[in-house]
């Protein structure tokens, strides 16, 4: 296996309206790309797997399901809205835990193309089982996908081939976590290296003082609030500056840039408080100018993909980069193996291609060509009241059906008895777009207000970098 995926990686970047390469010769130099996967994907119908149940894979689910090519689509277990779309099934029973199951579900159903959403099952190596049963899937192997399931992991491929990042250290023991801590001072980052999605911060603790510090490591790795995720812990230094996200597809040497967007982790307004898997989005992300997206492709992406080909581990798949930037540089906080949720929502909606078609395209090593609308979109999240502590499930929400001007994405939610209720933190991703993002902002927001849902709250300022940006342009 390891010879097979040593191919050389150059580490092009590729311009993000065309991916250009010779499909038969990279097919043949490289038996493990994506253009091996592809079974199908010609002429007729394609039968669509979209795995997961969040708001990032209704978003998936709603735009690969416009796609002309696109027959029968399937979600599972998708949550609320994607039963009430009148296009897709929604599969509350599969369990994508159990692979088996999953494949066989793929051969009784036609599957030709299944879309792994979340970090957990690319994690748990779905793809690599469904590669083996021959069934295309969009997504990194196990192997690769270890650069979101092990921070500590990621945070050596940086070191290794020079990608700036925040400096850092792992630990397995509380007592030399606590010493490094001593050593640093504060204001320092706690990190759990496994996945702990679910989990509150998402094992993330920005410690403002050293005690706020040695409790997290306490939390992680003696009270085990995060579970085995805990088990090691990155300890690195805190970044100060803005944040952004950057997307980009990645086949092996092949690195083909998206567009950003901005999220808001922070639970208040003001971009305070605990954080949380993200209470809102925006794109595109003003401070992700073209210089700074192209600095952080050459210095951040390209490096991190001819890592991976080094390690024998090459990624492919869709990758999402967490930036901090500062006085013009953009460093990595995080990759993720996967679209970002809620920034997907606001992505998709400016999608203007076929995603199906693109995704295949993808996957064969064909070009692709990606068009985007210049209108710039906002997601503003409805979450359950506590969130991201202990949260009430249940609360039933109201008025969806009234909503105009915005597209309701739903997250943790499920239908009781013909009634939409709440089953998560994260709950709605109300998304719209404007020909400016006040505009965006504003559509929003009056959409978030038609809709009857007494446990929720949301934060009111999403998007606020980009609006003071824009104001302070037109008082120019």
């Amino acid at each position: 296996m390891a010879a097979q995926q040593s191919h050389a990686c150059t580490g092009r970047v590729r311009p993000a309206l065309a991916l250009q390469r010779a499909a038969a010769t990279a097919a043949a130099r490289r038996p493990h790309s994506l253009a091996a996967r592809v079974t199908c994907g010609g002429a007729g119908k394609q039968n669509v797997l979209v795995v997961g149940g969040g708001g990032r894979e209704h978003a998936l689910s709603w735009k690969l399901a416009q796609s002309p090519s696109c027959g029968t689509l399937y979600v599972a277990p998708g949550n609320a809205g994607t039963e009430l779309e009148p296009n897709m099934v929604s599969l509350p029973l599969l369990n994508t835990s159990d692979h088996k199951q999953v494949i066989t579900f793929c051969r009784e159903k036609g599957i030709d193309f299944v879309m792994v959403g979340p970090e957990q099952p690319l994690v748990e190596g779905l793809v690599d089982s469904l590669e083996a049963a021959g069934v295309t899937a969009f997504g990194p192997t196990a192997a690769a996908a270890q650069l979101e399931g092990s921070k500590a992991f990621m945070k050596n491929i940086c070191r290794k081939y020079n990608i700036p990042t925040a400096q850092y250290e792992t630990f397995s023991d509380p007592a030399s976590a606590k010493a490094f801590i001593t050593q640093c001072g504060a204001p320092i980052v706690v990190k759990t290296s496994g996945l702990a999605a679910g989990k509150p911060c998402k094992g993330v603790i920005v410690a403002a003082t050293l005690e706020e510090a040695y409790q997290a490591v306490d939390d992680m790795m003696v009270n085990n609030t995060f579970g085995s995720a805990g088990a090691t812990i990155v300890v690195e230094e805190f970044l100060s500056g803005e944040e952004a996200s950057l997307f980009a597809f990645i086949d092996g040497e092949s690195c083909t840039p998206l567009v950003g967007a901005q999220d808001h982790k922070a639970v208040g307004e003001g971009d305070t408080g605990l954080n949380t898997g993200g209470m809102g989005s925006y794109s595109p992300a003003p401070v992700l100018t073209p210089e700074i997206a192209q600095q952080a492709m050459e210095q951040l992406v390209i490096p991190t993909a001819r890592g991976m080909c080094a390690e024998g581990t090459p990624f492919r798949g869709v990758i999402f980069a967490g930036l901090m930037i500062k006085d013009g540089q953009a460093k990595l906080l995080e990759h993720n193996v996967r679209f970002g949720d809620p920034e997907c929502q606001s992505l998709m909606v400016r999608l203007q291609s076929d995603l199906l078609e693109s995704l295949l395209a993808q996957c064969r090593g064909e070009q692709i060509q990606l068009e985007w609308s210049a209108d710039p979109s906002l997601t503003v999240v409805l979450a359950a009241k506590g969130y991201p502590g202990a949260y009430a499930k249940g609360g039933a929400i109201r008025n969806l059906q009234a909503v105009t001007g915005a597209k309701v994405f739903h997250a943790g939610t499920a239908m009781r008895d013909g009634q939409v209720v709440s089953t998560g933190g994260r709950v709605l991703g109300v998304t719209a777009t404007g020909k400016d993002v006040l505009e965006a902002q504003q559509k929003a927001y009056a959409a978030v207000d038609q809709i009857d849902f007494p446990d929720g709250f949301c934060r009111r300022d999403i998007g606020w970098r980009a609006v003071a940006r824009l104001r302070a342009q037109q008082t120019a």
